[in-house]
């Protein structure tokens, strides 16, 4: 007979025994209960990968009459991403309006931010390797067209003053208060050009935010970092060991971005088997047209956090797989981000040549969480 010294310890048991895919193949990788919570106590936080336009899903979304239209790329995904309390997302390409670019330094028409918010996103996150792109005219462009949106953002800013009165991004849903910090790697080696400010990674500076963040007594820290090595399926040791600085000074959910590939997930425990951080080292592509392998789909990751009588912590986290379907319609290539695991499954949908490719993004991303995510 099996002895239990908590419920905790039973309904961790419960857990691991019971994960599976559900139909939109979310997958939990653990979770802490609290029998006791409403679901008025809890709220659930959505996190995309990389947001990008080069210039073929440029074309894509361009109508007959000149104008664009991105709905069709996020229809699929739409319900998911407005079932959330808060969505947010890493934009990877400045607004400067035309002429429209693509890699290497890229331009994107305002119309995806529209799409964006039509689509359920809340937030947008704009400290990436592709801030500077287009100089002065890019960061004021993003920064009015997000902000006519009517998208929350935050990364970089016109100045130093709009910095100090904006950052860190505080928000609240449900009476859970959240701080959103986030921080890029570089910017491709462009000078960011006066007066803006582009959030780079400086530990010192990191370290003031976060204590400014802690003076406004948030429940949540939450740090989307623009880091790690393109194409790379593992974290490297300068992201492990900038995840421990962040954890360590109170950051308790951590998204990358920027490898443009999934990287594993893990969760760390507080002494009373809670959780005390997630950390998500990469999501991958939401949507691009990189062809690289493993670079055509990434993760959706859903936190759950909740406040009570114990306070506010996470209660659970979970992900999907989603892939972008690149058909040829009337005889220009479109851009579908899929549910994965659904459309895996769904018959006549999909050509069959697409079809090998999902399956082997499919097969590619399970063995790779299986074998790296922790907790």
């Amino acid at each position: 007979m099996i002895f239990f010294h908590s419920l905790y310890q039973f309904f961790m048991l419960l857990t691991i025994m019971t994960i599976r895919f559900n139909t939109f193949s979310f997958l939990t990788f653990n979770f802490a209960l609290n029998i006791s919570a409403s679901e008025q106590d809890t709220v659930t936080l959505l996190f995309t990968g990389d947001i990008m336009q080069h210039m073929p899903q440029i074309t894509a979304a361009q109508q007959k009459d000149g104008t664009y239209n991105y709905d069709p790329c996020f229809q699929y995904v739409k319900d998911e991403i407005s079932k959330a309390d808060v969505a947010i997302g890493n934009l990877e390409v400045p607004l400067a309006g035309k002429p429209y670019s693509g890699y290497p330094q890229f331009s994107a028409p305002n119309e995806i931010a529209f799409a964006l918010k039509r689509a359920g996103f809340d937030i947008l996150v704009t400290a990436n390797n592709h801030s500077c792109d287009k100089q002065s005219k890019g960061i004021k462009g993003t920064i009015k067209t997000l902000d006519s949106a009517g998208l929350q953002h935050t990364g970089m800013f016109l100045d130093a003053a709009e910095r100090e009165k904006k950052y860190p991004l505080f928000f609240e849903s449900k009476n859970i208060r959240f701080a959103l910090l986030n921080y890029t790697y570089g910017t491709n080696g462009l000078a960011v050009p006066a007066p803006h400010i582009v959030n780079l990674i400086d530990t010192v500076q990191i370290f003031d935010d976060i204590k400014k963040a802690k003076e406004k007594s948030p429940d949540i820290i939450i740090a989307f970092m623009h880091w790690g090595e393109e194409y790379k399926q593992l974290p490297n040791m300068y992201q492990k060991k900038l995840a421990d600085f962040l954890v360590r000074n109170g950051v308790q959910l951590i998204i990358g971005a920027h490898p443009h590939v999934m990287q594993p997930m893990e969760k760390r425990y507080d002494e009373k088997g809670y959780t005390k951080a997630a950390i998500v080292y990469s999501l991958g592509n939401y949507v691009s047209n990189q062809s690289q392998p493993n670079t055509d789909g990434g993760a959706m990751a859903r936190i759950k956090v909740i406040k009570d009588a114990n306070g506010t912590r996470i209660r659970s986290c979970a992900y999907s797989l989603v892939w972008v379907y690149k058909p040829i319609v009337e005889g220009k290539k479109q851009y579908y981000i899929l549910p994965a695991g659904e459309y895996q499954k769904k018959e006549n949908f999909i050509d069959e040549t697409h079809k090998i490719k999902l399956d082997l993004f499919m097969k590619n991303s399970r063995e790779l969480f299986n074998l790296h995510n922790v907790g």
